[in-house]
This record gives C-alpha cells, structure tokens and sequence, in this order.
C-alpha cells in the first residue's frame, strides 16, 4: 500500500515543470484519485488479515458455548469476524461471540443487522441475524470476557509503547 500512496502523493502535489501549462496538474490529481478509488475497490473483497486475528483473539476469550442469551430488542454494537463470526454487544461490557451457518455470504459487508428472539432471548440453532435480506440461522453463542480482553489489550498496548521507547532509546546513543 505504501507505493500507491507515494504514487498518489507525487502526483497529487507535484508542481509542474512549465509552470505556463496548469491544465495538467489538476489532470493528474483526478487521475491519481481514480487510481487510488480503484485500488481500494479491488482490496475490498479481499479478507484481512486483522479479521483472522481479530477472530482468534475473541475466541481466546470467549467461553463454552450457551443455548441462549437475554435480548431487550436491542443491541450496543457489533462487528464482523468474517464470514460466519460476529460479535454483538447487549450492554457496553456483555459481548457474545455468535457464530452462523452458511449460507451468510454479506455478513461481512454488512452496515447494520438485526436478530431475531423470542420472549426476549435469542437461541443458538433457532434464532437468525438478519443481514441484508439474508437469514442467517446462529449456529453458536458463546460469552465473551470483555471486560478482561480489554484489559489484556491496554496492557499489550503499554508493553508495546514501552518496548518502542526503549528501542528509541536504544538508537539515540
């Protein structure tokens, strides 16, 4: 990625060299966003990497698989795993891994979902998530120790930052 955006900076502020001939300039800047438009377009259906990661790190916190779980008819937010993997939070700490049968093929396009429930649960191998006309039916439900992957994160986090300066450091001398 960091070639194109090299390319897309060179020619998106290059001065001309004839500074009597301005028409090209702007020519090349839509050309540079078109080629950039197009790049992304292309990486867009390709997975990421991250979502793998992503997905074996909730995993490493998720627990035994549940029957089903509390539904008030809303959510507090949810994330595509890939595929088949989601992740939904009922409040802003009770995260639940949910995991779908195929046929799901636009979970991991998705802008928004919905679920189904019933007497205010949702049930693994009965209830669906919706997406996009799609009725995904929920294979798996397993609870996610949110609160503890968040903190081994920002300790990650520190050691990271940590390691990063005493590399700095190291280098400066």
């Amino acid at each position: 990625m960091a070639p194109v955006a090299a390319f897309l900076a060179h020619y998106a502020v290059t001065p001309m060299a004839r500074s009597h001939d301005m028409s090209i300039r702007p020519c090349r800047a839509w050309l540079a966003a078109g080629i950039g438009a197009i790049v992304l377009m292309g990486c867009s259906g390709i997975p990421r990497r991250s979502d793998n990661e992503t997905l074996q790190r909730y995993q490493a916190y998720a627990g035994e698989p549940v029957d089903r779980i509390t539904y008030l008819g809303r959510y507090d937010g949810w994330v595509a795993l890939g595929r088949y993997d989601l992740v939904v939070w009922t409040t802003l700490n009770d995260a639940y891994l949910i995991t779908v049968l195929p046929p799901c093929e636009n979970l991991p396009f998705a802008n928004r979902i919905g679920l189904t429930s019933t007497a205010g649960q949702v049930s693994a191998r009965f209830d669906n998530v919706l997406v996009r006309g799609w009725k995904c039916r929920i294979k798996e439900i397993r609870p996610v120790d949110y609160k503890r992957l968040r903190q081994d994160m920002r300790q990650d986090m520190r050691e990271k930052d940590q390691k990063k300066a005493q590399d700095e450091a190291a280098g400066a001398h």
